[in-house]
C-alpha cells in the first residue's frame, strides 16, 4: 500500500481507465462492492464510473485520504484479468 497521498495519487493516475473492483466501508458493519472504471482524477478525490448493470448511481468519489485510512479498498484488473491491488 501507498504511504502518502501524493503515492496514492500517482498509482491511480497510472491506472485511468482501467476497470477495478471497489470495497468501500458502508457504515455499521457494511460493506459495499461495486465494479467500474477509474474515469478521472483531481488533486483531492477520484471519480469511478459504476457498471449501469449492477448500479443506480453513474459516478461516485473519493479522496485519496479514504484509501490511506483503508475506508476505500481498490483492486485493478489487467488486460490478462490478473488482480492488482492498490490497498
Amino acid at each position: 500500500m501507498a504511504k502518502t497521498l501524493a503515492d496514492i495519487k500517482k498509482s491511480l493516475d497510472s491506472n485511468l481507465g482501467k476497470k477495478l473492483l471497489l470495497k468501500a466501508n458502508g457504515g455499521r458493519r457494511k460493506t459495499i462492492e461495486r465494479f467500474g472504471v477509474l474515469a478521472e482524477t483531481y488533486p483531492s478525490v477520484f471519480v469511478i464510473e459504476l457498471d449501469q448493470d449492477e448500479n443506480a448511481f453513474e459516478r461516485v468519489s473519493y479522496s485519496y485520504a479514504d484509501v490511506l485510512t483503508e475506508t476505500v479498498q481498490i483492486t485493478f484488473y489487467d488486460e490478462s484479468q490478473e488482480n492488482i491491488a492498490l490497498s
